[in-house]
């Protein structure tokens, strides 16, 4: 052996020293992981975590780039959005396909394809462009869902709270929010099915939060000068009525909030829309006369499940962000009261 292979022999030998101090700061970085996250959980409860996300989500500024889950895609998204005067002014832009942009200012939102040099307008109300179903303080935990603080962890570069809601049967699904420490601003939220698998997930990549952001960063990245705008109709509220349908199977937690008769696009006679809620999911139920327009029994898109029964000369559809189960045992115990 020459002294040349008998030196890298050498120092292919594993140095104790530099084992056991390896080791140490293995040992002190767990201890100070475990040590940071204990203050979180005596700091706040759970419920007081959740009101301090309802009032961020309505107040914060924000800008930054947002990866999301859906339908088994995943796509990549940047986001600006501003709240003044409790007015939302936003804009959102899919970084791949077609370019779609959608630019919100209150409740009119237009809808940018690039591609097709089109421009469509529509009235969204109070539906959030990211967070499809938050939950609020007062649902009623012990009852239909438990709710705890898991641990602390960190979402695109700050400290996050992660909050798990665990539902206590088949009929509504799970939720793990990720909170700014700082904020309460929810940095990452999943929707999570029977078996604890992600079926939606939105994630920051990176945010800057409650900094200046100027008007220009809201106005279409486009020109749409020379595009064709379509208007989509809006739905129109004809009567609030007390609640004509009922159901005597509903599962445990749901009440109905509010019940009206309006004309949906494309529907000669009104439809009766009642909305039932447990505090956290919503089922939307459309009553109206069986008609010769085709429509599927049962649809998914994403995490929303529909189904749809005829009965008494009645078409009834329930569709929610809810379990396949939940929208079928809803519409099939539907009958007038």
């Amino acid at each position: 052996m020459t002294s040349s292979q008998r030196l890298r022999r050498k120092r292919r030998r594993p140095d104790p020293m530099s084992m056991i101090r390896t080791q140490f700061l293995a040992t002190v970085c767990v201890a100070f992981v475990g040590l940071s996250v204990a203050p979180v959980a005596a700091q706040d409860a759970p419920h007081e975590w959740l009101e301090k996300m309802a009032g961020a989500v309505q107040t914060t500024n924000y800008e930054g780039t947002v990866i999301r889950l859906q339908n088994g895609k995943v796509e990549a998204l940047k986001v600006v959005h501003v709240v003044t005067d409790g007015v939302i002014r936003e804009k959102v832009i899919v970084q791949e396909g077609n370019g779609l942009e959608i630019i919100r200012n209150g409740n009119e939102v237009q809808c940018i394809l690039p591609d097709k040099k089109s421009v469509l307008v529509e009235e969204w109300d109070d539906q959030s462009t990211l967070f499809s179903s938050l939950p609020s303080s007062d649902i009623r935990f012990g009852s239909e869902y438990d709710v705890s603080i898991v641990r602390e962890e960190r979402v695109a570069g700050r400290k996050a709270v992660l909050l798990a809601v665990r539902p206590h049967d088949e009929y509504r699904y799970g939720h793990r929010i990720w909170l700014d420490v700082e904020t309460g601003f929810p940095l990452q939220t999943k929707l999570m099915d029977s078996d604890g698998e992600a079926i939606e997930q939105v994630k920051f990549a990176d945010i800057r939060i409650n900094q200046q952001i100027h008007a220009n960063a809201l106005a279409p990245s486009t020109s749409t000068e020379n595009f064709r705008w379509f208007t989509q109709p809006k739905r129109k509220v004809t009567k609030t009525v007390g609640s004509p349908w009922q159901s005597d199977e509903l599962p445990a937690g749901f009440r109905v909030m509010s019940a009206h008769e309006e004309n949906l696009p494309g529907r000669d006679a009104a439809v009766i829309h009642i909305l039932y809620s447990d505090g956290l999911a919503n089922v939307s139920v459309f009553i109206e006369p069986v008609s010769d327009r085709k429509i599927a029994r049962r649809s998914r898109v994403g995490a929303s499940n529909s189904y749809t029964v005829e009965t008494d000369g009645f078409r009834v559809t329930a569709v929610g962000e809810v379990p396949a189960v939940t929208v079928e045992r809803m519409a099939s115990s539907m009958r007038p009261d």
